[in-house]
C-alpha cells in the first residue's frame, strides 16, 4: 500500500519568514510558530508521511551557506522530534530564480523526488504552502492544496482547495476532509 504525505513549506509555514528580501542564514534566527509542533504531530498519528520541500535562493546568492542550511534542516528536525513531531525528510532548491531547474517551486521535482523516494500516492496527499508556488506545486505533483494565507480570507483562495491562517487550521481541514472517502 502507497504513502499517504503532507508536504509543507518551511518559510511562513513551519517557521517565521525573514524580512521582505532577506534570507533566514543561522539556526538562531529560525522561530517556529505556534502549533507547529502539535499539528505534526496530529499528522503523523493519522498516518501521513511529513515532508519539507523548501526554495533555498540565499544559497544561490551566497548569503547562506550550504551548510548552514543543513545544520538548520538539522536542528528543526531535532527540535520538533522533542515535541513528538517527525519530519520524514526535508527537500531544498538552492537554486536562483533565473536558473531553470525542476526543483524550484511552482515545478514539483521536490515532490516527484519524494514520491519516488516514499512511495507515495498523490491523490491521497496534500501541498501546505504560503504563497501561489507552493500551490502550484501541488497541483503540478498531482496533490491537494492548502493555502496559509496570513491576513486569512476566502478571496485569497481560489487557487488552492483549501485557505486557512496557519498550520494547526491547515491539519484540521486536512483531517477532516480526509474522512470522507475520494
Amino acid at each position: 500500500m502507497k504513502n499517504k504525505a503532507v508536504f509543507l513549506d518551511r518559510d511562513g509555514v513551519i517557521n517565521r519568514k525573514a524580512p521582505e528580501g532577506q534570507y533566514i542564514e543561522r539556526w538562531d534566527e529560525i522561530v517556529i510558530l505556534p502549533g507547529v509542533g502539535d499539528a505534526i504531530k496530529r499528522l503523523n498519528e493519522a498516518g501521513y508521511r511529513v515532508i519539507v520541500v523548501t526554495n533555498q535562493r540565499g544559497v544561490a546568492t551566497g548569503k547562506v551557506r550550504l551548510s548552514e542550511v543543513d545544520h538548520i534542516h538539522e536542528q528543526l528536525i531535532r527540535g520538533l522530534a522533542k515535541k513528538g513531531a517527525t519530519i520524514d525528510s526535508i527537500y531544498y532548491c538552492p537554486h536562483e530564480l533565473d536558473k531553470k531547474c525542476e526543483c524550484r517551486k511552482p515545478e514539483p521535482g521536490m515532490l516527484r523526488r519524494a514520491v519516488d523516494e516514499f512511495d507515495i500516492e498523490m491523490r491521497l496527499s496534500w501541498m501546505v504552502g504560503d504563497n501561489a508556488s507552493d500551490v502550484l506545486a501541488g497541483q503540478r505533483a498531482g496533490c491537494r492544496t492548502v493555502l496559509i494565507s496570513e491576513g486569512f480570507s476566502r478571496r485569497s483562495g481560489g487557487l488552492a482547495d483549501v485557505v486557512v491562517a496557519n498550520l494547526s487550521q491547515a491539519v484540521e481541514s486536512i483531517l477532516q476532509l480526509d474522512t470522507f472517502p475520494l
